[in-house]
């Protein structure tokens, strides 16, 4: 199974560098900065944060296309993490850094020191009721080895693109995952597809309401041997609802 992992544990540095030359000539002055999190102070600035911040919905425009993405009330932690850095401007000039068509695209992770975050994890919210059906918006972590609470990155997000899955497929996943998928996940799973065997591994907290087309225009950009796109495709973000 492909774990995804932080763009800082595998791109090489001549790529960080190009990427950090890029984008610093593509911010915007509108990001703000923010208190820096830690894993101790994570979910008590987050819940109260979300309670202050109830928005659900968030414009993503990119230079292929613009992405409305819904963020899910029932992942609270996730959802107030994603809308505090869309809101501060944090993703504003980052780029899609790893695409693997027919499986996800993923975003985010600024590493300009201006805009520090911290250093934390958002605490897993990881539900049997939210899997990666073509269009799901997860977050990214580390592996188990390294991660064993499958705490989520704080900035790495990806979309689901995914591929056809069978019956035998989503079969053979529940028995070896102990997952077991309701009559509507399995229609969704055998209708749209998606990449089932990242399910109750990263946590879901979203999903794609417009714009998918621009995730499978992104998913077919020519990619080096690091899942590194041969072009650049720049974030933005505006939080609309």
């Amino acid at each position: 199974m492909l774990m995804l992992r932080e763009k800082s544990s595998f791109i090489p540095l001549f790529f960080l560098l190009i990427f950090f030359s890029l984008t610093g000539c593509n911010q915007t002055d509108k990001a703000v900065p923010l208190p820096p999190l830690t894993n101790e102070n994570v979910r008590d600035v987050l819940l109260k944060y979300g309670k202050e911040n109830p928005e659900t919905v968030v414009l993503l425009s990119t230079s292929m296309g613009e992405i409305k993405l819904k963020l899910y009330k029932e992942t609270p932690l996730h959802r107030a993490n994603f809308i505090r850095l869309a809101k501060a401007g944090y993703y504003n000039g980052t780029v899609f850094h790893r695409v693997i068509k027919g499986h996800m695209v993923q975003g985010g992770d600024s590493r300009e020191p201006k805009r520090d975050i911290g250093k934390y994890g958002v605490p897993s919210e990881v539900k049997p009721e939210f899997v990666h059906v073509r269009g799901a918006l997860a977050m990214a972590r580390y592996d188990d080895e390294f991660n064993p609470t499958k705490a989520s990155s704080p900035d790495n997000f990806y979309m689901v693109q995914g591929s056809k899955v069978s019956e035998a497929e989503l079969q053979q996943v529940s028995q070896k995952n102990g997952i077991n998928y309701t009559p509507e996940q399995k229609k969704a799973y055998l209708a749209k597809g998606g990449v089932p065997t990242l399910d109750m591994k990263y946590t879901v907290f979203g999903e794609v309401l417009e714009g998918m087309d621009v995730v499978d225009k992104i998913a077919r950009v020519p990619v080096d041997t690091h899942d590194w796109p041969s072009q650049e495709i720049y974030i933005t973000m505006k939080v609309l609802e």
